[in-house]
């Protein structure tokens, strides 16, 4: 049962009119007319107000102890988190010279009479040189049907001196076409003019090439990644006649073919199982009379956020607990390099930020910053119980100059702007023609309100930054997750207990991490790859921030959760006069958002982990849909990430503590 907190005073306005109306005939008997229109009740009802107000503010005054009991926990308001977004720079022709994008280049949307433009800067320096191929090669099938690799002269076909087929004569899947390149080409927005032999490649539909360009990773779970191929830029007609492929690249790695280790781009021939609808095979393979790559621009990932260098704070005192602001706030979490700088002589010295002042020594060069207010403190001096005075951190000479060496500021949920919005290139850089953000932006989100730290509160008195219960873990990994724009990433801890697990590996604890998709499209059908957790900087971040926090026998394992794809046929029998293309469209939308690990379950939270699914929930999920007289069957069948029903169908898909459900094909019958 809650805890019932009293007012300090439950009198209202209209309480306090009728406690001083009843009190008149005890001081004034010749006062009997009471109405709202009596000069004397117009004064009594101002001075109720007054006493209304007072009592409001006295009311707030436990709200006021419960804020000074969070500050003493050391309870901050966390500062906002920046959105991050890949943005496009195009060049305004391909040169024989490198183009460096610098780190900290300024984009922004278009500033308007109302809105002021919002302002990314990039976070790495891009330098885009011209791509030189030093291995051409072909993976095709010999007359033995081996599949065998054909080298090309690289420097012949350039110069339109030779021709290659690029595929076996009767193309086969996974025929492919490799260029390696001894540089890293990665980001790269790639152009390739290929003049093609017009007699080849025949048997496909010139707008539905069979084929997919992909790059090397170097992983042993994933070597190839699609490229996205820029809307309009394959005007080859699948190779078929002479034009240009103009592709925008990954994250390359290197990789072994052909016993050369180098970053290889690919053109590789689908198989029968990736083609969509419409595509159809080659009967005879192109064949390439001259190939020229050139660079027409580059991709980096840019913040929202904007950075202030050499703000100068001011001069100490030399006394304690010294106050500084900065100019601009609130302030982005610290990155590398972001700290104060104490001048007390010609050399700077860089001091430390620290959380609070309880562990630091008088000779410790530490600092507190709130990034919401931009106050920087420097250490106290408090008196011991013995008289004497300690000093917790040290304290700048009297005439040293404080200077904040960098900081950023930004960050919000204005910063997760639609694609095509970051259109204004504010840095000035030769050669760059345009600028432009392809996808949307993500991970932006404002900076905590004094409520949501309230509700934060509980939790980390509980835990007190150590992860013993499940709810411990969950509650630091949505902390950490929160300050990096991970914030909607779904978290579950599980324990394996020897009750519920068979085999139970002691102190074994999982932290699965659910991703979270922007895109509803996605969101509804999301793809295996969009499903699991990036092993990146965020996630070392985070194993670094539990590992420290766990206890000593706790083995920790933070990993996506077991996916359980499943694919359901439905056989309904539809209402007479029914649109069968709106009741197929129904059907499957709910079926997508009810198996779905994001926004599926009964509750729309996802999927829970650990829960079964059977028919009935299927029958369950598929009441009232418009335009269905009654649903005669449903199937479940075990499936792959995007693969129909195959298989038989079971009754129940039994679901592993750390798994969940999710959507491969589904199927629907009109009976």
């Amino acid at each position: 049962m809650p805890l019932a907190a009293p007012k300090l005073d439950d009198r209202h306005f209209q309480d306090i009119v009728d406690e001083a109306k009843k009190r008149i005939p005890y001081y004034i008997e010749e006062w009997t007319d009471h109405n709202v229109s009596d000069p004397g009740v117009t004064m009594i009802e101002l001075f109720a107000w007054m006493t209304d107000i007072i009592l409001y503010r006295l009311n707030q005054v436990p709200d006021l102890h419960y804020v000074k009991f969070m500050e003493m926990l050391g309870l901050r308001l966390k500062e906002p988190v920046p959105a991050r977004v890949p943005v496009t720079f195009w060049l305004s022709a391909p040169l024989e010279s490198p183009v460096t994008i610098p780190a900290g280049t300024e984009v922004s949307s278009t500033q308007t009479e109302t809105e002021p433009s919002i302002i990314f800067t990039t976070d790495e320096g891009l330098t885009l040189r011209p791509p030189v191929p030093v291995v051409l090669l072909s993976s095709v099938m010999n007359e033995a049907e081996e599949r065998v690799i054909v080298r090309h002269d690289v420097e012949r076909l350039r110069r339109g001196v030779d021709k290659a087929a690029v595929f076996s004569p009767r193309p086969q899947e996974n025929d492919a076409l490799y260029f390696g390149f001894s540089e890293d080409i990665s980001h790269y927005f790639l152009g390739l003019e290929l003049t093609c032999d017009p007699g080849g490649g025949a048997g496909i539909d010139p707008n539905l090439p069979p084929y997919v360009w992909e790059t090397s990773t170097g992983a042993l779970d994933a070597p190839w990644v699609r490229c996205e191929l820029d809307p309009g830029e394959d005007t080859t007609k699948g190779m078929n006649v002479s034009g240009r492929i103009r592709l925008h690249l990954p994250q390359m790695g290197k990789q072994s073919v052909d016993k050369e280790n180098l970053f290889w781009l690919r053109v590789r021939v689908l198989a029968r199982s990736e083609y969509e609808a419409g595509i159809r095979p080659y009967r005879s393979t192109p064949s390439l009379q001259q190939v020229t790559l050139a660079t027409w621009g580059g991709t980096t990932t840019a913040t929202h956020a904007q950075q202030i260098s050499k703000e100068v704070l001011g001069v100490s005192d030399g006394s304690s607990g010294q106050r500084f602001q900065l100019q601009v706030t609130p302030i982005l979490q610290r990155q590398s390099g972001e700290t104060l700088l104490v001048y007390e002589d010609e050399e700077p010295e860089a001091w430390i930020e620290v959380s609070d002042f309880s562990l630091s020594g008088p000779h410790d060069p530490h600092f507190t910053l709130d990034s919401v207010t931009g106050e920087l403190r420097l250490g106290p001096a408090i008196r011991q119980p013995d008289g004497s005075m300690r000093r917790y951190g040290r304290i700048p000479p009297r005439g040293a100059r404080l200077v904040f060496r960098r900081y950023r500021f930004g960050g919000g949920l204005e910063g997760n702007v639609l694609a095509g919005v970051l259109n204004t290139l504010k840095t000035s850089i030769p050669y760059i023609d345009r600028v432009n953000n392809r996808v949307p932006a993500s991970g932006g989100l404002d900076a905590e309100t004094l409520e949501a730290a309230k509700m934060r509160a509980p939790a980390l008195l509980r835990s007190r930054n150590r992860a013993v219960t499940e709810a411990d873990f969950e509650f630091l990994t949505r902390e950490l997750l929160r300050d990096t724009g991970w914030s909607q990433y779904r978290v579950k801890c599980l324990q394996p207990r020897p009750a519920r697990e068979s085999r139970v590996i002691p102190g074994q604890v999982y932290v699965l991490i659910i991703p979270h998709i922007s895109n509803p499209d996605d969101r509804l059908r999301p793809k295996a790859s969009q499903l699991q957790l990036e092993q990146g900087e965020v996630y070392q971040r985070l194993m670094a921030y539990l590992d420290e926090r766990r206890l000593l026998t706790v083995r920790l394992d933070v990993r996506a959760p077991v996916y359980h794809w499943v694919a359901v046929r439905v056989s309904v029998h539809a209402e007479e006069g029914a649109n069968h293309a709106r009741v197929e469209s129904e059907v499957l939308t709910r079926l997508y958002r009810f198996l779905n690990p994001l926004i599926g379950g009964t509750d729309g939270q996802g999927w829970p982990f650990g829960r079964d699914l059977v028919v009935s929930d299927v029958y369950q999920c598929l009441l009232g849909v418009p335009g269905v007289q009654y649903i005669r069957q449903v199937e479940i069948f075990l499936t792959a990430p995007n693969e129909g029903p195959r298989g038989n169908a079971v009754d129940t898909v039994e679901a592993v503590g750390h798994g969940v459900i999710a959507s491969g094909v589904h199927e629907v019958v009109f009976s």
